[in-house]
């Protein structure tokens, strides 16, 4: 498969502003220069790093941290950190059973090896061709899986956890000298890699063999700085400056803090910490949720910047209140979205990245991180309840108790006015909660919105933390095209297709060129009200001739268990509409005219369509591309979806029922 096309490329470069066109030209001219300081695989490097005459790691975790970890939380990373001894780990989906002695260049899904000598800047990482699905290949060199055995070795002291550790770290640090390979061709990963190294000199602290691991080993120390080097040169702006800059700022900053060994950390400390609070403030709405509009990045730019501000704490250099209490919203919007089993809305792309694993990869993340969040920042009240973990735990003991000042909410919000996420929910303790999500924000974030889905007025409904109106998921980043263009469509999420187009224009892998504008209009969702609703609209086909506005009412009656989605298009007379209504993998749907019996294991629904229009029920298919959910990126299965096909008519108003039994 190859990489994006040159229209892609000119597409890409329009959505720059001027300003970002001269940041890129002259990163370019950085690209260019720096080829001289290429150190390939088994070369010594030309340019001397520059230390402080001491070095130590002074950021150790308390005394009693160890003894604070539950019980349960201590057996599940001993059992993960056993099977990544035996060199099996599961990485986005592919069960990997070479991580004795992995191959930090290889991806197991094509099979292809990319160079390791090769220059970093004249590698194609959007070229499936030449470096695989790189995403696969990056992952594992996150090193996620070295910090769970150095999680292991700290709860339990068996030295074949650590040895394992410092095998992996000295290959990987050998293997990938500076610039050399895929592995130095994006921020964010050197980003993550940072923090977990400053993480496993902190959990091994006590292990006879860290200080040569670390501080007195001359490689460990080169990679140190030459990581903070290459992230001090290259720098995400403009329409990249999403979440990517976050890690970049984040890692910078752990690393100084934890690792401030060079002449040059002070200035890389003080530079790190003013990007991060200035880039952290950019990425999140005042309502607290990210401006990504996506879940998985909500928790991993929290993450990232929690952690850096704990390094930052620790070192004795703090950020700011105004970070502080910016941090604290986004663990406060982060309680108030999820359903009661603690699972959060699946909007946009989702890709399970981590910050920091200490804890098993297959545990409930989004319960993990409102622990870490509790740890951190204090819970309120109205939050759901987390199990402390090891996560938690120990980077809570890097803090102490305290409690954040700053204005925060007395009950649990329901409708996040900035980021348009509303919540229409149920409150009967008796009976399973009805949750429902309606979409009424931005498109997504900067001028590419590249992780936004088309996804305009779209609804999705659980019962009992059970799918029954879902979000398709996302699948892949890489690869294969039609596929990503299925599951970030307008037909693959609950709402209304018109004119075969989606509601934002496409213009590849993460790259949209026109977003559809959307605008709630009314909300009314206090917790003491039998009906609770919510009414948008969105501007995606005013472009169309005749154009056309799509607003729709959503209400949730309480107490008859019952969903009505009120759909109305003004305009557009005469334009092919297709509605659709993606069911839950463990959701069953059996269709008779415009009426279809949902069942699930441990309940049922009935689906009132509406009759003017043409339903298909679609489970699996290829030709054409329906029926498909992805529980995680790199994952597909059959599911069930109905799709109602019709044409537009004056002023054209639809109906449909979902009564929960």
């Amino acid at each position: 498969m190859s990489g994006p096309s040159l229209r892609w490329y000119a597409r890409r470069l329009a959505r720059m502003s001027p300003a970002e066109v001269v940041w890129r030209t002259r990163d370019q001219v950085r690209q260019t220069r720096w080829a001289s300081l290429q150190v390939r695989p088994g070369q010594e490097p030309a340019t001397p790093v520059r230390l402080v005459p001491e070095r130590r790691f002074t950021a150790v975790l308390p005394e009693d941290a160890r003894d604070a970890v539950p019980a349960d939380a201590k057996a599940a990373v001993v059992k993960a950190a056993d099977e990544i001894l035996a060199g099996h780990l599961d990485v986005l989906g592919v069960v990997r059973t070479d991580l004795v002695a992995p191959d930090w260049f290889l991806d197991p899904v094509t099979g292809r090896r990319s160079s390791p000598d090769v220059y970093a800047f004249r590698i194609n990482h959007r070229s499936e061709g030449e470096t695989g699905n790189v995403k696969q290949v990056w992952e594992l060199s996150r090193q996620h899986h070295l910090t769970l055995l150095a999680s292991a070795w700290y709860l339990t002291g068996d030295d074949a956890y650590a040895q394992r550790v410092a095998e992996q770290l000295r290959s990987w640090w050998r293997e990938n000298p500076f610039l050399s390979g895929i592995h130095w061709t994006s921020g964010i990963e050197t980003g993550i890699r940072l923090i977990g190294w400053a993480w496993i000199r902190r959990l091994l602290a006590d292990w006879p063999g860290v200080g040569e691991l670390f501080e007195r080993d001359d490689l460990a120390l080169r990679q140190l700085y030459w990581h903070q080097r290459y992230l001090a040169g290259f720098v995400s702006r403009g329409s990249s400056a999403n979440n990517h800059v976050i890690a970049e700022a984040a890692g910078r900053l752990v690393a100084a803090c934890a690792f401030p060994w060079f002449a040059e950390s002070a200035r890389w400390r003080a530079d790190a910490s003013a990007r991060l609070a200035r880039e952290l403030d950019r990425n999140t709405f005042g309502d607290g949720l990210n401006r990504e509009l996506a879940s998985d990045y909500h928790r991993f730019v929290a993450e990232l910047g929690l952690l850096a501000a704990v390094e930052a704490d620790a070192a004795g250099t703090p950020l700011a209140p105004a970070t502080w209490e910016l941090l604290t919203r986004m663990f406060d919007a982060a309680a108030a979205v999820v359903d009661e089993t603690g699972r959060p809305p699946r909007q946009g792309d989702g890709d399970e990245g981590r910050a920091l694993v200490l804890d098993p990869p297959d545990a409930s993340t989004w319960t993990s991180f409102l622990a870490l969040g509790e740890a951190a920042v204090a819970r309120l009240d109205w939050w759901p309840r987390a199990a402390p973990d090891v996560s938690s735990t120990l980077v809570g003991s890097l803090l102490g108790p305290r409690v954040r000042a700053g204005d925060r909410p007395l009950v649990r919000p329901s409708h996040f006015a900035d980021a348009g996420m509303t919540l229409l929910r149920t409150h009967d303790d008796a009976r399973p909660e009805i949750w429902c999500r309606c979409d009424g924000g931005p498109h997504g974030f900067l001028s590419i919105a590249a992780h936004a889905h088309a996804d305009a007025l779209s609804v999705e409904l659980r019962v009992g933390g059970v799918d029954v109106l879902v979000d398709p998921g996302t699948y892949c980043y890489h690869g294969d095209p039609r596929w990503r263009g299925y599951f970030r469509s307008t037909l693959a999420h609950n709402t209304v297709e018109l004119a075969d187009r989606d509601q934002s224009i496409d213009g590849g892998p993460f790259l949209w060129l026109r977003h559809a504008r959307t605008r709630v209009l009314d909300t009314a969702v206090g917790d003491d009200e039998d009906t609770v609703r919510w009414t948008a609209e969105h501007d995606g086909y005013r472009a169309l001739s005749p154009p056309a506005t799509h607003r729709r009412t959503v209400s949730l009656d309480r107490v008859r268990r019952a969903l009505h989605v009120e759909d109305r298009v003004l305009g557009g007379a005469g334009h092919r509409l297709r509605m659709a209504y993606h069911l839950g993998p463990d959701v069953t749907a059996v269709l008779d005219g415009s009426v279809a019996k949902l069942r699930w294991s441990s309940g049922e629904a009935t689906l009132d369509l509406p009759g003017r229009l043409s339903w298909t029920v679609y489970r699996g298919s290829l030709e054409p591309v329906a029926g498909w959910y992805s529980p995680r990126l790199g994952q597909r299965v059959p599911s069930f979806s109905l799709v109602g096909s019709g044409s537009v008519a004056a002023d054209l108003g639809l109906h449909t029922v979902l009564t929960v039994g």
